[in-house]
């Protein structure tokens, strides 16, 4: 997927509403995802390459219209899924765990301790080497 025509939609106000608004319905694997792109893209240490591909994915994410429609229940969040899940693995050496612990404490407010702890979830980051 070329995430380069989403980057025009990528804003962190727009990212944030749609998390707040969506974030039970997207579940918390893309919501985990999208944090861990999120807070990659806040490091100064992330270069321009990644932060072109994380805008692309995230742009994507927040994009109202999608391949599969997000109100879809169950399979609507699924291409943002894989969107998100590309952009990882692109720039996945870009994440540090400062990046992954402001995720996981971010995930708490949208679904708890028990989601941060949830290795099906949290595993998206298991292939980033520090």
């Amino acid at each position: 997927m070329d995430n380069s025509k989403y980057e025009k939609h990528y804003s962190e106000q727009g990212f944030w509403s749609k998390l707040r608004k969506y974030a039970k319905d997207a579940g918390a694997k893309v919501v985990y995802s999208g944090l861990l792109l999120f807070y990659a893209l806040q490091s100064p240490k992330t270069p321009t390459k990644a932060k072109i591909q994380i805008y692309g994915a995230l742009g994507y994410l927040i994009l109202p219209i999608d391949i599969v429609p997000d109100v879809l229940p169950v399979v609507g969040y699924v291409d943002d899924l894989g969107a998100l899940m590309l952009a990882i693995g692109a720039v996945a050496v870009n994440i540090d765990s400062s990046a992954k612990q402001k995720a996981k404490d971010k995930l708490k407010d949208f679904f708890g301790e028990d989601a941060a702890n949830n290795q099906d979830i949290i595993d998206v980051d298991a292939h980033i080497v520090e």
